[in-house]
């Protein structure tokens, strides 16, 4: 007999071992093992990861491609979050507001351009403090300090970074939740 929650970790950390050992998976390999373990959930009938899901909403501020959010949202549906997609080149106060209005348990956010630097401080500074801000993108690689002075929470450096931080993200449960 299964254990769905259990069975569910099980998979995607061995989904994470298998990632790993590739070292730089392809996004079709990244979204191909996701709809392994996504068909996986639709079979034994697992939810995910949490009960009730923690909320996530996502952005990009300076990024009108999004395929990074596209892998995110995939890794995201995997785990159990429920999402909500505000889309492509948002504005802060667009962020703040969704933050302020869904009180998410994560920002998850793309960005490329150091000029949004002032942009996330504020942003850290008038959402939520239950809500941790996820951020990916190449800045983050090029100024490790950059992370810790605009409030991100937590730099995912790649799909497989922010799937092993969702494998140990643990929500506020705030008392708007009850």
């Amino acid at each position: 007999m299964i254990q769905t929650g259990a069975d569910l970790r099980k998979r995607i950390s061995e989904m994470v071992e298998t990632l790993r050992k590739t070292r730089r998976p392809s996004r079709n390999a990244l979204l191909s093992a996701a709809q392994s373990v996504l068909d996986w959930k639709q079979e034994h009938g697992a939810a995910g990861l949490w009960d009730p899901p923690p909320l996530m909403v996502t952005a990009t501020m300076d990024d009108g491609w999004g395929h990074g959010l596209e892998v995110i949202h995939r890794y995201g549906e995997v785990a159990g979050l429920s999402i909500v997609r505000l889309g492509l080149l948002r504005t802060a106060d667009e962020i703040i507001r969704a933050c302020t209005d869904l009180r998410p348990d994560i920002l998850g956010l793309t960005v490329l351009q150091f000029d949004t630097v002032d942009t996330l401080a504020e942003i850290r500074r008038r959402i939520p403090g239950e809500t941790r801000i996820v951020a990916g993108g190449p800045i983050f690689g090029a100024d490790p300090d950059l992370a810790p002075g605009a409030g991100i929470d937590f730099v995912a450096t790649d799909a497989v970074a922010f799937i092993e931080y969702l494998l140990r993200f643990q929500p506020a449960r705030p008392s708007w939740t009850n």
